[in-house]
């Protein structure tokens, strides 16, 4: 997402292919440099249902579209939440909300999708970094309903610059907050202390932090582990691509992939339109069944499991095998 961009494991829930509208009914500041959105529909309707770990599109007023993590109550039908960071190097999304954007305003939204849908267990480790903590906040609240038990260890660059610290702070001890300017940088070791087959864990953050979990929980089964990022993951290996052939199953057409353009873009060139919002690999909007072939993989998305079975791809990014042919749903 623009603030927030999935990765780790698929299992779409309350997924909305269709865009719609939303009014923007109230907009609040959650921290420093974080704005707070929450949407309705324009005449009242229900919004589509939507489970933690969803997110939206939101397609801004100036035509920029971005996709953020619903942060707010799931039981509520007739509103959503989001939070924007103000990004330093934004393209236009986050700074168009911080300084055009007001209460009434009408935006496109499309969704909600997950791709980072919260798993039965009996115990969760949450780690968030920064606005990382925006989908976690919906986990934490179906942990309590559930019963689970859970821990959630938040990290910043400031105190002030972290959203939602008066809502956690309901939790308890369960809650521990630790700016960088105070404590340093996460002690990701021991929080996680060790390995346990009852116990999942969900961060969102930057990539360093999401780096350092990952060296952290080196020794967790991988299943345990389950990550949502802000930005693709860098992939790039410094070998070239190369040029293969596509076959499109549902017109029995066989087209060329050029080294230079995407899978996306070649199935557009023939004619079919292929639903597709961040194109980086990160929102999930344009995963494609694979029927044949091996795809290769450049998501920020699907976990080593789905990557190993090699039955859909996101088009946006990803490729053939060098030396193999794709035969996609399409």
């Amino acid at each position: 997402m623009s603030n927030v961009a999935p990765i780790h494991q698929r299992g779409h829930v309350a997924e909305q292919e269709s865009a719609g509208t939303a009014r923007v009914t109230e907009i609040r500041r959650e921290a420093d440099g974080v704005m707070g959105l929450v949407l309705t529909d324009p005449v009242g309707d229900r919004l589509p249902d939507w489970a933690p770990g969803a997110h939206i599109d939101l397609v801004l007023p100036d035509g920029t579209t971005r996709q953020y993590s619903l942060c707010g109550d799931r039981w509520d039908a007739h509103s959503y939440r989001v939070a924007v960071l103000r990004e330093p190097s934004s393209r236009g999304g986050s700074a168009f909300v911080h300084d055009s954007l007001r209460e009434g305003d009408l935006v496109g939204i499309g969704g909600p999708r997950n791709n980072f849908a919260l798993v039965p267990a009996a115990r969760y480790l949450f780690v968030a970094g920064g606005i990382g903590i925006t989908p976690l906040l919906p986990m934490i609240a179906q942990a309590e309903l559930l019963g689970a038990d859970w821990n959630l260890l938040y990290g910043g660059r400031t105190r002030t610059s972290m959203a939602f610290l008066d809502e956690l702070g309901r939790y308890g001890e369960r809650v521990r907050v630790e700016p960088q300017d105070e404590s340093g940088l996460l002690d990701l070791p021991a929080f996680l202390g060790e390995p346990r087959e009852d116990t999942r864990i969900y961060a969102c953050g930057p990539a360093p932090l999401l780096d350092a979990l990952a060296t952290a929980a080196a020794c967790w089964p991988s299943s345990s582990v389950r990550t949502e990022r802000f930005v693709a993951r860098d992939r790039s290996d410094g070998g070239s691509d190369t040029s293969f052939e596509l076959t499109l199953a549902r017109s029995g057409r066989t087209i060329v992939v050029g080294r230079s353009e995407t899978v996306l873009e070649a199935v557009a060139a023939a004619g079919v339109d292929v639903l597709s919002s961040c194109r980086q690999g990160t929102c999930g909007t344009c995963e494609t069944t694979v029927l044949v072939g091996r795809p290769d993989h450049r998501d920020s998305i699907l976990d080593d499991d789905d990557r190993q079975a090699g039955d859909c791809m996101f088009p946006c990014v990803s490729r053939a095998v060098p030396g193999d042919r794709l035969v996609l749903d399409l």
